[in-house]
């Protein structure tokens, strides 16, 4: 009987995506008879976090465009995969994912797995749209898998000719990680809720609209702080918190990052650890979520997990992870007034935010669970290590 270990090598561009969507799912392998190792701009701390599983490499990769990396990377991650000879490589982020499928085939690596995790050029337009979505194709075209993160994303891939059906498939209905119910359920959400508004400064009998991710543009920040600002001009108990951090390298309109700056009514926490966030959200009465593209939305599942009724677009990804009207509601992408409207609905109606945070957390447990997603990728992967 053959007992040799699959040796699979997971890569992302920066190390707080690997905290975020790949982790989890790699201690899981690793239980399982994998030899993991793990690839990315390593932040202080990440390597003790998982070094008693995995093999770590630090490899210091840009976010957003790089020249230099363009012409490096590649070759870097040919040398590091011939060197370990893995099984399957598995990667995630656009860059990271570019260089990595590039230099898999230089290597040789036979399984080449790419997690497309929402496309960022559907939200370029003119030249910019038209080179981003040629390098998504070379990265679809070297990779041998493609897991897309939702079904109305692969529907999308394929109409987009990204890559043919037969090549991309969905794991379970959709996501990376799911989410950590018995965390969860591990503390006392009114105490987390009284003790964080008490920390930032928050007025305990204030209502919390409540966002989690990077502060950019393309996660409709800039719409989300326009709809705030008409709600604030009619109520005054109501406040908005930020969690996570600026991005500069998709940055919104300065004139709404200084109305975030200087409102008294919009808290902003930077980025807080990834085994705080559910204590962070019992803070929110109702998580808004108006992105402009997603691979399916984990803080979604998150907070359906922690029980907040959620408000997030119509777009692919968000729109499968809640079921409209009955777990969630969805609005318009882009759209101030829509958004404006959905947040005064959910203000104003106890009840239905009732029912979303109940049905909300029962979708949670029946699809989302961690151990139910963290299976559904490891019998994927064996699946493709047999083949």
């Amino acid at each position: 009987m053959n007992n040799k270990k699959i040796k699979i090598c997971a890569l992302s561009t920066i190390s707080k995506t690997m905290d975020w969507f790949i982790v989890d799912n790699m201690r899981n392998l690793a239980k399982n008879g994998y030899d993991v190792t793990l690839v990315c701009n390593m932040d202080e701390g990440f390597e003790k976090r998982n070094s008693d599983y995995a093999k770590c490499i630090d490899l210091k990769m840009s976010r957003g465009v790089n020249p230099k990396d363009l012409l490096t990377m590649p070759f870097k991650l040919r040398k590091i995969f011939k060197q370990n000879q893995f099984d399957i490589i598995y990667y995630i982020t656009p860059n990271a994912s570019f260089y990595a499928s590039i230099g898999g085939i230089l290597a040789g690596v036979k399984k080449r797995v790419y997690s497309q995790a929402g496309l960022r050029y559907v939200s370029f337009s003119g030249a910019k749209r038209v080179i981003f979505k040629f390098i998504e194709k070379l990265t679809c075209k070297f990779s041998t898998d493609i897991r897309a993160q939702s079904p109305l994303n692969m529907k999308f891939a394929v109409e987009e000719k990204l890559c043919k059906e037969n090549k991309i498939s969905v794991v379970g209905i959709g996501g990376t990680t799911g989410v950590d119910l018995s965390q969860c359920d591990s503390f006392d959400h009114d105490i987390a809720k009284r003790e964080l508004r008490e920390k930032y400064g928050v007025p305990l009998n204030s209502f919390v609209f409540g966002y989690v991710g990077r502060i950019n543009k393309d996660k409709g920040i800039n719409e989300l702080v326009l709809a705030f600002k008409n709600l604030e001009s009619k109520y005054t108990d109501v406040c908005l918190i930020l969690v996570g951090m600026i991005d500069d390298a998709n940055p919104i309109e300065p004139e709404n990052l200084k109305y975030i700056q200087d409102n008294p009514r919009i808290f902003m926490t930077g980025n807080v650890p990834s085994n705080e966030v559910y204590q962070h959200m019992a803070m929110f009465d109702v998580l808004t979520h108006p992105t402009y593209r997603e691979g399916f939305g984990k803080v979604l599942q998150e907070a359906m997990g922690v029980g907040i009724p959620i408000i997030t677009t119509d777009v692919p990804g968000p729109s499968e992870v809640i079921e409209n009207n009955i777990s969630g509601i969805l609005c318009k992408v882009k759209n101030v007034s829509d958004l404006s409207d959905k947040m005064l609905l959910l203000y104003q109606n106890a009840e239905l935010r009732e029912s979303f945070s109940k049905l909300g957390r029962k979708r949670a447990e029946k699809y989302f669970d961690r151990p139910i997603m963290l299976n559904n990728v490891l019998v994927d992967l064996n699946k493709i290590a047999a083949n």
